[in-house]
């Protein structure tokens, strides 16, 4: 094996009920407008959406939300994400779903500081040097989208 450091910096809270918090952990972090990113249905129908939304409105963080993100999500959505964030005034994204999601919601983050287009970061022609932080509430843990930067 060889010999490596690995570093982390990524805060995991874990427990029943944890969403309730969401307000209070982004605060934490110095968010001052957030963007909420979700699939579809589920996030919508367990109430967990809902329940993510109470706890922003209780710490009175403004949001605006971009659902729909598809399993394999497609760059259109990204390009969507990348707009509203510029409009809005966005300072932090928060993924409410899984890694399409999540990293849904990576791809705005590293696309809304650049001026160009955020498949640069992907094809090799530009490195990512500035990004929106990204908070997450996982619903399945699967590929650790959630614990890389």
């Amino acid at each position: 094996m060889n010999n490596f450091i690995f570093y982390s910096p990524t805060e995991f809270v874990f427990g029943r009920d944890t969403e309730a918090q969401t307000g209070v952990l982004v605060q934490k972090y110095g968010a001052r407008k957030i963007m909420i990113v979700y699939g579809g249905g589920s996030v919508i129908r367990s109430g967990l959406l809902a329940r993510v939304e109470k706890s922003l409105q209780e710490t009175g963080i403004p949001y605006c939300m971009l659902g729909g993100v598809q399993p394999n999500p497609i760059d259109t959505k990204v390009y969507e994400g990348i707009d509203l964030c510029r409009k809005e005034n966005v300072d932090m994204m928060l993924a409410v779903g899984g890694g399409s999601v999540i990293d849904t919601a990576k791809a705005i983050a590293a696309g809304v500081p650049y001026n160009g287009d955020f498949w640069d970061f992907y094809i090799g022609k530009a490195i990512v040097t500035k990004a929106l932080k990204v908070a997450v509430v996982l619903t399945i843990p699967a590929a650790g989208s959630e614990g890389s930067g």
